[in-house]
């Protein structure tokens, strides 16, 4: 075996056993939490609302109201982040005063959660008065998803081969019509990707709507946007650290079924992003 041989080898090596400490803590946990809480869920515990001080009974409003703010977040980011990163890529000029704007979208990735949620409460719930519901929960979920959504669908452009533009543009099509044609078609598995990255981690969140839409106990479930909503995630934080006696595998069951939530969103965009990879002409 060569040096060269070698080094290839042991880099290989490096590369698996640091993908390995990365993926068997993951896999263990997900294990763990499965075998503690899957006895716990049934039909009763997914379709009944909780009851004596949520020590009996289900978590059915928790997830309707998950889905809810799911939906309200794709409402409110996607249209916005698509347009956003459009602009960006195919429109705006190569100027300062664009790089600092792509820069910031990237750093506000980083912003912790908790700090878009004092944004949320301070702008939504007390400036524009739409007190903790599910509007103003939403609202704030979609303004935490935008950095993702934006820099998802900005890649998702850039990988798009510039001759699909040349060629629209001098067969006399527009720019609107060849971002919609040419481009945008070939860009959906890279959205979807940033979508559904954004929408899980909103979903698992808990300090946004902690602030602006979460209820402690609410056993019934919302009937507009204007009120509050039960959450998964912060149902089970509730659970875990404000319930006494509280049976453990009710932590855990809750905590399963919010992972398999976001397993079944992640699954569905693999499956559609499969589909659309299959139209690439490239």
């Amino acid at each position: 075996m060569s040096a060269a041989q070698k080094r290839q080898t042991a880099a290989f090596f490096i590369l698996g056993f640091a993908t390995m400490l990365v993926v068997i803590p993951i896999i263990l946990t997900m294990a763990y939490v499965v075998f503690k809480g899957i006895g716990a869920v049934n039909w009763s515990f997914l379709t009944e609302a909780p009851r004596n001080g949520m020590k009996e009974g289900g978590i059915f409003p928790a997830i309707v109201g998950t889905i809810i703010l799911i939906i309200g977040t794709m409402i409110f980011s996607l249209p916005l982040g698509v347009l956003a990163a459009i602009y960006l890529v195919e429109y705006a000029k190569d100027n300062f005063f664009t790089r600092l704007i792509k820069l910031s979208v990237v750093n506000l990735s980083g912003v912790p959660s908790i700090v878009y949620g004092l944004f949320g409460f301070g702008l939504f719930v007390l400036f524009l008065r739409l007190g903790t519901s599910i509007l103003a929960g939403s609202l704030t979920l979609a303004i935490m998803s935008l950095p993702v959504i934006i820099t998802a669908t900005k890649e998702a452009l850039e990988s798009v081969p510039a001759s699909f533009r040349e060629i629209s543009l001098s067969l006399g099509a527009t720019k609107w019509q060849t971002i919609r044609n040419c481009v945008l078609p070939y860009s959906i598995p890279g959205i979807l990707t940033g979508t559904v990255l954004s929408l899980s981690r909103a979903a698992g969140e808990t300090a946004p709507i902690l602030f602006t839409v979460a209820a402690f106990y609410l056993p019934r479930l919302p009937h507009s946007v204007f009120d509050q909503a039960m959450a998964l995630s912060y149902h089970l934080y509730a659970i875990a650290t404000q319930v006494p006696n509280i049976p453990p595998k009710i932590s855990f069951a809750t905590a399963f079924v919010l992972i398999a939530l976001v397993f079944l969103m992640n699954l569905g965009s693999i499956i559609l992003r499969a589909r659309f990879r299959k139209k690439k002409l490239w």
